[in-house]
């Protein structure tokens, strides 16, 4: 098993979580994102990547992208622990609050973005930090009150860990990144605080 990452990619980072949770062995393969796209390091990973992002995970001959279908493909082949429910209603509600990270916040902020506020919108760091801000504290709020009725404070779902926070903790890591104040967020930090102890969250990070 054979991953194509970045030490400072939220989906790496998710799937890396996810294939500790497994107890899966595997050979990360870090991809540079050198600012020059002519650099020849990005043509030689769009042949393996066409949409050349990280994750990517080859297993048995195939290559899989995009963090969640990794972790959904993962959650197929070693069923344990199951981070996705198989019951319609627990999966549906575990998926939304995990989407809110995936799909409302951290699109807003990954590296092409943040380069795009630089290269094209004179953005300076400062400038960057307050955008990455402004959607991480809007989702971060939808998340907290999300969680804050189905969570044991250690878990987004009471139980055990699931795809929800699978996905949080790299985002609290960019949040801190970006400055972010987490004391706005109590229920989800506290969850956080717990995750980033467990030795899957720790070897990932």
């Amino acid at each position: 098993m054979r991953l194509y990452d970045h030490d400072r990619s939220s989906a790496a980072y998710r799937v890396r979580i996810a294939l500790n949770l497994k107890g899966c062995r595997y050979e990360r393969v870090p991809i540079a994102f050198p600012d020059d796209s002519a650099d020849p390091r990005l043509a030689a990973y769009r042949a393996v990547n066409p949409q050349g992002f990280v994750p990517a995970l080859e297993h048995d001959g195939v290559l899989l992208t995009q963090s969640l279908a990794i972790i959904e493909y993962l959650d197929a082949r070693f069923p344990e622990p199951r981070l996705v429910p198989e019951a319609p209603v627990e999966r549906a509600r575990v998926q939304a609050v995990a989407q809110i990270v995936a799909c409302d916040i951290h699109p807003l902020n990954n590296l092409r973005v943040r380069r795009h506020l630089a290269a094209e919108l004179g953005q300076d760091a400062a400038g960057i930090d307050r955008w990455c801000r402004r959607w991480i504290e809007e989702g971060f709020a939808a998340f907290e009150a999300a969680i804050s009725r189905t969570t044991d404070g250690r878990h987004c779902f009471a139980g055990g860990v699931t795809l929800a926070d699978v996905v949080l903790v790299p985002q609290v890591r960019n949040a801190r990144l970006h400055g972010v104040d987490l004391a706005r967020f109590p229920t989800l930090a506290l969850v956080a605080a717990h995750l980033e102890s467990l030795e899957p969250f720790a070897s990932a990070a």
